[in-house]
């Protein structure tokens, strides 16, 4: 049985599981009270950070590579383009940058005010963050331009990394989305898989009510 530890951006791993149709279990790991007080979780990542995946493998960290390694594990998938692929280029580049190049900045940009001191929102690591942020979102506009999804025609695993980052920064306020994002987002929200998704996530789901969306 394949577990996930926590939600978060283990909500992307939980999408991806329902639109594979592979079975899990989803098990909360509540960072508020701290990663150390649960002694369970720390055994299976010692960096106290969520999502892991947990199979009769091993254990898998970091969002993306768990989405990587349920594709490679259980494919082959429509989810993922194959090197033979015209739009792979795009699949992995967009695949990658939902995390490294919208999501991590996104963190950073909204960190300070969220656990800062007054005024780290508007300081320099902050600003750059948030810069970063946006100079990325560039790049899923003009892909927006060309096609309906990051790797062309098709939703692929590509789509839940980015359309996961989007949302963050809607729900969290960091930045107005343009309409071709929100009119993208609109496009990802609509699958089964994101819906039962959101069923099986109820802090994911309980954020976005919080949220209005």
């Amino acid at each position: 049985m394949i577990t996930v530890w926590g939600e978060g951006r283990g909500f992307r791993v939980v999408w991806l599981l329902e639109e594979m149709g592979l079975p899990y279990r989803l098990r909360d790991v509540d960072l508020l009270k701290g990663a150390e007080s649960d002694p369970e979780f720390m055994a299976v990542n010692p960096g106290g950070f969520i999502p892991a995946l947990q199979d009769e493998h091993g254990v898998v960290v970091e969002s993306v590579a768990i989405l990587q390694y349920l594709l490679g594990r259980h494919g082959p998938s429509p989810l993922a383009l194959e090197p033979t692929d015209a739009g792979y280029g795009a699949w992995l580049q967009f695949l990658h940058l939902g995390e490294a190049g919208l999501m991590g900045p996104a963190f950073f940009a909204w960190a300070g005010g969220g656990f800062g001191p007054p005024g780290a929102k508007e300081d320099w690591t902050g600003s750059m963050a948030l810069s970063l942020l946006n100079s990325r979102r560039r790049l899923v506009a003009r892909q927006l331009e060309r096609a309906p999804y990051m790797a062309g025609e098709v939703f692929t695993a590509a789509d839940i990394s980015v359309a996961y980052a989007l949302i963050w920064v809607r729900r969290q306020g960091m930045a107005a989305l343009t309409a071709d994002e929100e009119a993208y987002l609109e496009r990802c929200a609509a699958r089964e898989g994101y819906r039962r998704a959101m069923q099986a996530c109820p802090a994911t789901r309980g954020w976005a009510e919080a949220a209005g969306r």
